[in-house]
């Protein structure tokens, strides 16, 4: 028996399993999820796209926490911004990390606390730990990056016309399979994780695990006012980190 094609099947069952049964299966699913049985299947039992991207949903907010890293090729022109965000995201929500901060042609790297909805930031050229308003910056609250409701995790089920790629190695050692899924983001889900977009419609790039991990996402759109369509691409690792974050 083909053993790729029997572990896929199962893998497929699981997903639908757990999608009907809740978060309280998943993580039973995920143990499982290297197993092989059952009998070969067609191309049918197969998990659809938006199963696969259902089930990414779940790992994200069932999660305690993770490393999330933003990154762009460079903002359009005259644009003031996030150009970069790195750190740990727990489910408390919180944010223990930096931002790339785009300000009057310059680039700054600002130290960033995030937690019981207020940001504190170490400003440049300032002492000392300030409590600030993110959308002064054009950027979001970094503790609901991934978020359920507001963060990267509410694009997953918004994203329309999913079609599944190809599938690559990567991860440590190139030890991961991830497959790539592609759709289209509405431009009202992604404002609400990042308040300063202004497109109708955002090009969405997906990797994700067997498990079901997402690992990264990419979008292309507009992100600002009058401003030309640029690139966004979010990592995510370390599922299952555990860290306390406190205000400074």
């Amino acid at each position: 028996m083909n053993r790729t094609l029997s572990r896929r099947v199962g893998r497929a069952r699981r997903i639908r399993g757990v999608l009907a049964a809740g978060p309280a299966a998943l993580m039973l699913a995920v143990a499982l999820a290297g197993c092989s049985g059952g009998e070969e299947k067609g191309a049918e039992d197969e998990p659809t796209p938006q199963e696969v991207l259902a089930l990414a949903k779940t790992m994200l907010d069932k999660t305690s926490g993770l490393q999330i890293d933003l990154t762009t090729p460079g903002l359009p022109d005259g644009v003031q911004g996030i150009s970069g965000a790195s750190g740990t995201v727990t489910s408390a929500p919180a944010f223990d990390g930096t931002l790339e901060v785009n300000l009057s042609g310059a680039t700054f790297t600002v130290p960033v606390i995030a937690v019981d909805d207020t940001v504190f930031a170490q400003l440049p050229l300032t002492t000392g730990w300030q409590d600030i308003d993110p959308e002064e910056y054009n950027s979001p609250d970094p503790a609901g990056l991934v978020s359920g409701k507001s963060g990267f995790s509410a694009l997953l089920p918004a994203t329309s016309e999913v079609v599944k790629g190809e599938s690559v190695r990567g991860g440590a050692n190139n030890e991961e399979i991830l497959t790539t899924y592609t759709g289209t983001v509405p431009g009202e889900a992604m404002r609400k994780v990042l308040p300063s977009s202004t497109g109708d419609a955002f090009d969405a790039t997906y990797q994700i695990t067997e498990d079901g991990e997402l690992r990264e996402a990419t979008f292309v759109g507009a992100f600002y006012p009058d401003a030309d369509e640029m690139t966004y691409a979010v990592t995510f690792d370390s599922y299952g980190t555990e860290q306390e974050i406190a205000a400074p």
